[in-house]
Order: C-alpha cells, then sequence, then structure tokens
C-alpha cells in the first residue's frame, strides 16, 4: 500500500467520525445577519481541541463587529508546523445566509437521507471544515517526513465581504500563508471570480394621506422608475463578456425592497438593497460610479425625490495567476484518480474570501467538497445539501495534495 493508499484508508475508517463532526456543525446557527457567530467558534474550537489541534481564537473587538452590522466574530486559526518549508492555509468560511422559506428538513438538524447531507451550510461551507480537518489529521496519521506548515483558518464574515475574517488576520500579522486552499466544490479548481459591489439605496418622498395623494412626493413611483433603469442597464451587460471560462457577464440583482407606512399613506420612503457582479475584466470605481449614475439620473425624472446611496460591499474580482499552477496540477491529479474525471480549472461567478489572500500576494485557489455548481447544492436556497460521497472523496483529495506540497525530498 502507496502513501496515497494509506490516506485513503485513513479518511475511509474515519468518515463516521468526520460527518458526525459536521453533523455537529450545522446544528448551531450562523445566521449572517444578524452575525451572532462567535458561539459557533466556540464549538468548533472545542471539536478541534478533542482532535489535539490546539486552535487559536482571535476575537474581533465588538466596536469593529458592530460597526460591519453583526453580532461577534471569532475566528480560528490552527497551526501545525513539520519542520522548515511553506506554508500552506486551508479557509473555509462558517457564516451562511437565514434559511428562507420552503425547508421539507430542518436547516439546523443535519439529517442524513440517501446519502446527503441536508442542512444550511452543509455545503458551503462547513463542509470544508470537515474536509480540512480531516485530511489535516490524516496526513499527520501517515506519519511520513514533512516539511512547511499546515494552517486552518476558519472565519465567520464571508456573507458581508471577509473585511473581519481573512483580511483582519492578515492585516494584524497573525497569519502570512505561501498558498492558499479555500473552500469550494469537488468537480472543479476555481482559479478565478467576479467581483461585487452592494449598494443600499434610500429613496426620500413625502408622506401624505391617500385621500389626498396630491399633497405627497411617492417615493414608490419614484424607486420604480429607478429600477426600470436598472433593470436596463442590467440587460445591457449581457454584450459584456468574460474571456475567463466559467465567468460570462456582468449582473445585476435588487434583492430586497422596504418602504411605506401604511396602506393608506402615500410612501415617503423607500429602501432597496442592490447587488452588482463584476467580471474580472471590470474596474470596480468605474462600476460603481457608473451604477450610481443611473440611479441619480433616473431620481432626478423625478421631482421632490432626493436619493441617497451607501455601499455595503465592495469586494475586487481575482484574476488566475501562475503562483496558483502547482496547487491546481496536483488537485486535478488527485481528482481525476478520485472521482474518475478530468477536473477543470475555471472561474466562478460567486465573490469569495480567496481574493482577500491574493490581494496579500497570497497564490491560492478554490476546492473542497461539493457538487458540480452551486445550483445542484442549494446553497442559499431550501434544502441546501451535500453529497456525503463527495465530501469522502474531496477530504482524500485535499490530504494527498497536502502530502505532495509538504512532503520532504
Amino acid at each position: 500500500m502507496n502513501d496515497y493508499e494509506r490516506l485513503d484508508a485513513w479518511v475511509d475508517a474515519h468518515f463516521d467520525e468526520e460527518v458526525r463532526f459536521l453533523q455537529e456543525l450545522v446544528r448551531v446557527p450562523t445566521d449572517t445577519p444578524p452575525g451572532n457567530n462567535a458561539p459557533h467558534a466556540e464549538l468548533a474550537a472545542g471539536l478541534l481541541a478533542r482532535f489535539g489541534l490546539a486552535p487559536e481564537k482571535h476575537p474581533v473587538p465588538q466596536a469593529e463587529v458592530e460597526a460591519q452590522g453583526l453580532g461577534s466574530i471569532t475566528n480560528l486559526i490552527v497551526r501545525r508546523r513539520y519542520g522548515d518549508g511553506p506554508t500552506v492555509a486551508l479557509n473555509a468560511h462558517g457564516d451562511v445566509v437565514p434559511p428562507g422559506e420552503g425547508w421539507t428538513r430542518d436547516p439546523y438538524g443535519g439529517e442524513i437521507a440517501d446519502g446527503r447531507i441536508y442542512g444550511r451550510a452543509a455545503a458551503v461551507s462547513k463542509s470544508d471544515f470537515a474536509t480540512y480537518t480531516f485530511a489535516v489529521r490524516a496526513l499527520e496519521a501517515l506519519q511520513a517526513p514533512l516539511k512547511g506548515s499546515v494552517e486552518l483558518h476558519f472565519t465567520y464574515d464571508e456573507e458581508v465581504g471577509g473585511e473581519l475574517g481573512p483580511r483582519w488576520l492578515l492585516a494584524k500579522g497573525l497569519t502570512r500563508p505561501d498558498l492558499l486552499l479555500a473552500a469550494g466544490f469537488s468537480y472543479q479548481v476555481v482559479t478565478a471570480h467576479n467581483g461585487c459591489l452592494q449598494l443600499e439605496v434610500t429613496v426620500n418622498g413625502k408622506m401624505a394621506h391617500a385621500a389626498i395623494p396630491e399633497s405627497g412626493v411617492d417615493a414608490l413611483q419614484a424607486t420604480m422608475k429607478i429600477l426600470e433603469a436598472l433593470y436596463a442597464l442590467n440587460a445591457q451587460y449581457k454584450q459584456q463578456r468574460s474571456a475567463v471560462p466559467g465567468i460570462s457577464h456582468p449582473t445585476l440583482n435588487v434583492g430586497r425592497i422596504d418602504g411605506g407606512t401604511n396602506t393608506n399613506v402615500v410612501p415617503g420612503r423607500v429602501v432597496f438593497k442592490l447587488d452588482r457582479r463584476m467580471i474580472p475584466e471590470e474596474n470596480p470605481q468605474e462600476v460603481e460610479a457608473a451604477v450610481r449614475q443611473v440611479i441619480a439620473d433616473a431620481a432626478a425624472r423625478c421631482p421632490g425625490i432626493q436619493v441617497d446611496i451607501r455601499r455595503l460591499v465592495l469586494a475586487n474580482s481575482m484574476q488566475p495567476s501562475a503562483g496558483q499552477q502547482p496547487l491546481v496540477e496536483m488537485l486535478q491529479k488527485h481528482g481525476k484518480a478520485l472521482f474518475g474525471i478530468d477536473i477543470p480549472a475555471t472561474g466562478t461567478p460567486l465573490y469569495t474570501d480567496m481574493r482577500l489572500y491574493g490581494e496579500a500576494g497570497v497564490p491560492g485557489v478554490m476546492y473542497g467538497a461539493g457538487p458540480r455548481t452551486v445550483l445542484e447544492s442549494n446553497a442559499k436556497r431550501p434544502d441546501e445539501n451535500l453529497l456525503l460521497e463527495d465530501l469522502r472523496r474531496a477530504t482524500k483529495v485535499v490530504a494527498r495534495t497536502l502530502l505532495d506540497l509538504l512532503r520532504r525530498a
């Protein structure tokens, strides 16, 4: 039995334990908002300590957390040093969007059915807390001579931009890895991703009694005109194509609208939030300026209306880089061996924390447990789930890749 086979055998022998670990992580909610995620970090730290992995807890000061509109954040770092050599970081995020409507199973049940685990974050990305933890455990159980270090970075604010997760850890000098593996799916190695601009737009008019609407200024009517202009802009984006495989064109989505006070009152205020995905070829500052201008121009055609625009998120895109290639080649080699198919290197329309490491000069890719697409996993939708066999095989792929990166010559 060679070393790869020994790693695989260890994962198989401990797979029931890995599944139970993931179930415990899923059963503690980390809805963001409200983002009260320190309790989950405490749970994860306790589970990691049981494995002898000695997690460091790095709580973010409460004032910084509240400034981001969140409740609590504690980031975790596990450091495993094997000798002189490169440091490989593995990052997954524990925060998730709220479950929403339409679930047929308990979103926090961690239920196993038909070879799948169900629950919010079962696929994105508490699954990779399990993938990465058990890959490191398998590596160490091999007792092979190694060089370098592995770090597990478990963070809790990816849904709102990662500023208090990876960026905070890097800015504080708490980590400086040489390579990064970030949470992803099993059937592709992601080397690039979109950027994201999120804005909150407040449309201010003047309230009035519905019986005398002419005495007010209808903020909802003005909002409709602004939305028409934005959706027209979104239609134009389809003509703007990216050269990065896996990424198509820019998109704009209005995801939330709130306004008005009662049915018999002319609405004096409407607030909506939009999400603008930017392809890697776009300049984020130019994109934001253009969207703001479209909103301002539409509002100017509505007498008595004033508009306030607040930026919520500005996340840069990520381009492929030469420094990613060793990781890409190893993951593709082991992915093909274990999944029996070619694993492409591609981009994704998502935006992720991987960009924050890239901006700090750390090359990385995304790879982890999950299906071919976000759609298949129901991520951010009801009945999010993960095929357990994908978790098993992805754990083996990551363990083998770590061995290749750190094996002492």
